[in-house]
């Protein structure tokens, strides 16, 4: 396999928030998405998921409380845990996740990341 440009690769998707499954490393699956400075819906998941910014800013509300997460910083959602994309969340994102226990597939995050 070659070297994947994930800024190009989140940069050609169809829309904002549409994500791309880059691979699986062992039962977790790695994707790509672009945000886009829109808000996304609370949800929250049965397994853990880490969000690697590496450009732009996301915004969180965590369990109630606004998290700011800058390129380069990576942010841990433990399972179970309720969070939603605040306004304002903008640049290339990368998420690891576990599937889902309930339906065995890859979580899809709120507004299809």
């Amino acid at each position: 396999m070659s070297a994947v440009d994930l800024a190009e690769t989140a940069a050609g998707l169809p829309e904002a928030w549409s994500s791309r499954v880059l691979g699986m490393v062992g039962a977790a699956c790695v994707k790509v998405l672009r945000m886009d400075g829109l808000p996304v819906e609370e949800e929250s998941h049965g397994a853990a998921e880490a969000l690697l910014v590496l450009d732009g800013r996301l915004e969180l509300e965590v369990d109630g409380v606004p998290v700011s997460v800058g390129a380069g910083e990576l942010f841990m959602v433990a399972a179970g845990t309720a969070h939603a994309v605040r306004p304002g969340s903008r640049g290339t994102l990368v998420i690891v996740e576990l599937p889902d226990p309930v339906d065995g597939g890859p979580e899809r995050s709120g507004g299809g990341h």
